[in-house]
This record gives C-alpha cells, structure tokens and sequence, in this order.
C-alpha cells in the first residue's frame, strides 16, 4: 500500500512539472513566433530514455494520453469539414493535390531506398514527408493575420486533400506493417478501404440524423457523446486494422452543423492537452542517442522537401489565379510536417519496422516546422516584397 501511495506521488509530481514546464515553453514558443511543437519534442527528448533527466513513474501516464491524443487531433480536424465539402474540395483541386503527391512523397521514398530500409519503410517515409501539419498550418494563418486572405481557400483545399487521403494511406500502411502474407494482407487492406469508403457515404447520407444524437445547446453532454463516440469508433476501426486515428477523424466528418461547432470548441482544450502530452510522448520514447546518426539525412531531406512544397503550393496557387505574392505564402505557409508526420513514424516503428524511423522523423519535424514557422513570414517583410514585385512597394499597394 505504501509502495502504491509512493509510486502515485511520483506520479503527481512528475506529470505536475512536466505540464508545467509544457506551458513555459509554450509561452517562449509564442514570444519567438514559433509553434510549441518541436520544444514540446524537445522537453520529450530531454525526460526520455537516454534524455538529461528520465522519468521514472510517468511513461505509461504518458503513452495512454499520447493515444487520446492522436484521437482529438483527428476527430478535430473532421469536424472542421463535412464529408461534401471534403468530396468538393478533391474535385475542385485534385491536380494540385497531385502535384503535391509526386513533388513530396516521392523525395521520402527515394531516401529510404537510398539508406537501404526496404520498401516498407519507403512507403512510410514517403507519407511523413508527404502530409503538411493541419494543426501548426492553422495557427500560423491565425497568428499572421491572413484568414481572409485570397490564397487561404488554396491551402485548406490541400490540407482537405491531405487529410483525406490519409484515412486511405493509413489503413494501406496498416496492412504493410503487419506483416501478413499476400492474401492476407489483400483482405486486411480491403476491409480497412471499404470501411473508410462506407463510413464517407454514411456521413454524406446520414450525418445529419448522427449529429442529432447530441444537443448543440447543452455543453456536457454534447462534449461528453461526441469524444465517447470518437473513442468507441476509434477502437473499433482499430479492430479492423483501419487504424484508430482514421476512426476519429472520419467522425469528424460525420459530424456536422452546430453540433460540430459547439464540439469544436468544448473539445479544443482537451485536444490541446493531450496533443502536447502525445508529441511529449513521442520524445519521450526516442533515445536522443539515437538522432545524431540520422540527423544530416533528416536534414537535408527536410530542406529539400521544404523546397519541393513551397513549389507544389505555388504551382497550386498560380492555378487558382492568386497573384505572385499570394502564390509564395501559399507554398511558405505548406511546409511545417507535424502530426500525420507522428503518427505514421509511430504506426510503423510499433509495428517493428525500421527502428530508426523514429529519430529520423524528430529529426524531420522539428527542422520542418522551426523552419516553416520563419519562411512563412517572409511575405509579409519588405525586402521579400521588393524581391517578388522587382520593386519597392508597400503592403497596401501589392495585388493579392
């Protein structure tokens, strides 16, 4: 019993520091205009196996919270959209969303093969330097002002694209990883697409009788039915090797109306906090040992994936008629890799595939956003300005 009430104290004192130390960096994340995510990363690296100071009683705190939170990450992301907006966005960008494909996934794959870690590895190297960060994408068009902006439906419309195509290149990843023979593996893969394709049908059909389920008016249990919901489907597409994370994110999708309004914000501190305990999390469980072998290829494959978004986001702006302005904070703006990134890192590292996919993806993700998070002010800055018109303008006088 004393044991218990010890090991429950150093518990309470190490998650209490922890949190504590989170919101600190938070706030110096905000003073230098950065995301909070890689210092999150960071604080992970530093208290993990192998870090300055390991934590002794709080992993299993942390890894169950870091699986919540992967689910709030993409059951918000769902709710942001209905399943008809998503199938209109495809529609209306999917030559960009191609573009996008070819000019990032392909560079990941390529450096995989060259390290020599198999096609498996490629495949999940290729989606985590394919899929732009929604979450850090979003508060850095928050923080810069440019919401309202022209090009901003171009970027949501990729990020729409993205997310999609992730509840479909994860459950393909799933079956890759699992190991299982050909057939097996078919079937596995079969089950998993046709789940997805039934649940976006559903949502299109019936999303408005599911979203009755719940009281747009009542906050407790609206928030209370819709993360049980998320978590139940979550669970159950785990089952089916769909993937937890797809679950909640098509849930999301199904969800619409004010009822996904009131979700969103009832649900978007919760989301908060256990997104920073999962990137915590991811640290946490990457021996900062283990980074410096693959910190130059990281590198270098971060800088050059940085180059190829900014051009596919141009390309896709310069398509959609944005001005030349509005075309390099379109590409500048796509470049920061985040929680897809994770998460596929994750899936495949658990799944026993290439051990060194984890470091690598720190590596990635945290040069990607620190980065992405400075480049993407560049537009707003004179001398950028200078450089794209070919002359001296002021910002009230350049065309968007």
């Amino acid at each position: 019993m004393a044991d218990h009430a010890n090991a429950t104290t150093i518990l309470l004192i190490e998650v209490g520091a922890l949190l504590l130390g989170l919101s600190l960096l938070g706030r110096l994340g905000m003073r230098f205009g950065i995301s909070p995510v890689p210092l999150y990363l960071l604080a992970g690296l530093a208290f993990g196996a192998g870090g300055a100071l390991p934590l002794s009683a709080s992993t299993e705190f942390f890894e169950t919270g870091s699986e919540i939170g992967v689910i709030l990450l993409l059951v918000m992301l769902g709710l942001e959209y209905s399943a008809s907006e998503l199938l209109a966005s495809l529609n209306k960008t999917k030559v960009a969303g191609l573009l996008d494909l070819a000019f990032n996934a392909l560079p990941g794959a390529i450096v995989a093969l060259i390290l020599g870690w198999g096609p498996i590895a490629a495949v999940a190297l290729a989606g985590i330097t394919w899929v732009t960060s929604s979450g850090v994408v979003a508060k850095l068009l928050r923080d810069l002002g440019r919401v309202g902006n022209r090009e901003t439906p171009v970027i949501l419309s990729i990020l729409v694209i993205e997310d999609l195509a992730m509840a479909f290149y994860l459950p393909i990843l799933s079956a890759l990883v699992i190991g299982a023979g050909l057939l097996q593996g078919a079937i596995t893969l079969v089950i998993a697409v046709s789940v997805v394709i039934f649940i976006l049908i559903a949502a299109m059909k019936w999303g408005r009788f599911l979203s009755k389920l719940f009281p747009a008016e009542h906050a407790e249990p609206l928030m209370l039915g819709v993360l049980g919901l998320t978590m139940l489907v979550a669970g159950l597409a785990d089952r089916v090797s769909v993937s937890a994370a797809v679950g909640a994110f098509l849930v999301g999708i199904a969800i619409s109306g004010p009822v996904a309004h009131n979700a969103v914000q009832l649900l978007s501190p919760l989301r908060d906090l256990f997104a920073a305990i999962f990137f915590v999390f991811f640290g946490l469980a990457t021996d900062p040992n283990e980074i410096w072998p693959v910190l130059l290829p990281a590198v270098i494959l971060a800088l050059v994936t940085i180059a190829t978004k900014t051009t596919s986001g141009y390309l896709a702006a310069k398509n959609a008629g944005i001005g030349k302005l509005g075309r390099w904070r379109t590409g500048l703006a796509l470049t920061p890799r985040g929680e897809f990134s994770i998460v596929i890192a994750g899936l495949a590292v658990t799944a026993g595939i290439q051990h060194e996919l984890a470091p690598f993806a720190t590596a990635y993700v945290l040069v990607t956003i620190i980065i992405g998070s400075i480049i993407s002010r560049f537009p707003d800055s004179n001398w950028f300005q200078r450089l794209v018109s070919g002359e001296r303008l002021q910002n009230t006088e350049i065309s968007i």
